[in-house]
């Protein structure tokens, strides 16, 4: 069996292959192999060369890189990512150090275990280390997830992880359009709509970066997830 890896990039140059490192060591149950596709999302730094470099020096592992010939966001970056995926299984990467590439073991228990189609991986829930960092944002993203769930009938309690492992056949058939942030609500709401759909919630830790570590989303994006949110959820927008 094969976990695809799909890694957004955007000006990680400097860090990117330190997610890469974490990746590359994780062992994986059942023999589950690893796919790695990033997709570089037209970035102004180093980001290309330090990928290709990290390539050459570690021909072992299974890296498929993609790039954007202009800046279109994270969300189509994901898009792209996840087309090209090869794997039985998909899981969301970002390319930062904010998520612990170790727990995808615990993300992909429940799938191989037979109980799970999707796994969202919690920062709220468990007794994992997370980072202390923002108020505001803690309390934007439960409320951004609470609306979503009013919309889903899902009980959620982390709707914006970056953490979600999907059977690929799953993922593939749902058409996706948010190019940028809106990702993660239009993702949930038309999962949720899915005949029968078995979808688990696991604790994970969470490595927080501020804005001067590189952090990138901001309120804007908060009004864009809210918008989607009514769009995909209250109107059922395809």
């Amino acid at each position: 069996m094969l976990l695809s890896i799909v890694i957004p990039a955007y000006n990680e140059g400097k860090t990117i292959h330190h997610i890469l490192n974490k990746v590359k060591a994780v062992s994986l149950p059942n023999n589950v192999q690893k796919e790695i596709i990033i997709v570089n999302d037209f970035s102004k730094d180093n980001t290309e060369e330090a990928i290709q470099n990290y390539k050459v020096q570690n021909p072992d592992l299974n890296i498929q890189y993609f790039k954007h010939e202009f800046n279109q966001g994270k969300g189509a970056a994901l898009h792209t990512g996840i087309k090209k995926a090869t794997g039985d299984y998909v899981i969301i990467q970002d390319a930062d150090l904010e998520y612990d590439p170790e727990e995808y073991n615990i993300l992909l228990k429940p799938i191989l275990n037979g109980m799970a189609d999707v796994v969202y991986g919690s920062r709220f829930i468990g007794g994992k280390p997370h980072r202390i960092l923002f108020f505001w944002h803690s309390i934007g993203n439960k409320w951004l997830t609470l609306l979503s769930n009013m919309f889903t009938n899902l009980n959620l309690t982390d709707m914006e992880t970056c953490y979600k492992l999907f059977k690929a056949d799953i993922i593939k058939n749902i058409s996706l359009r948010e190019k940028r942030f809106g990702f993660e609500p239009e993702v949930t709401a038309k999962i949720s709509r899915i005949t029968n759909i078995r979808i688990y919630e696991v604790g994970i830790s969470y490595y927080g970066r501020t804005y001067e570590e590189g952090k990138k989303i901001g309120w804007k994006d908060g009004f864009r997830a809210i918008y989607c949110i009514l769009k995909y959820g209250l109107f059922k927008a395809k």
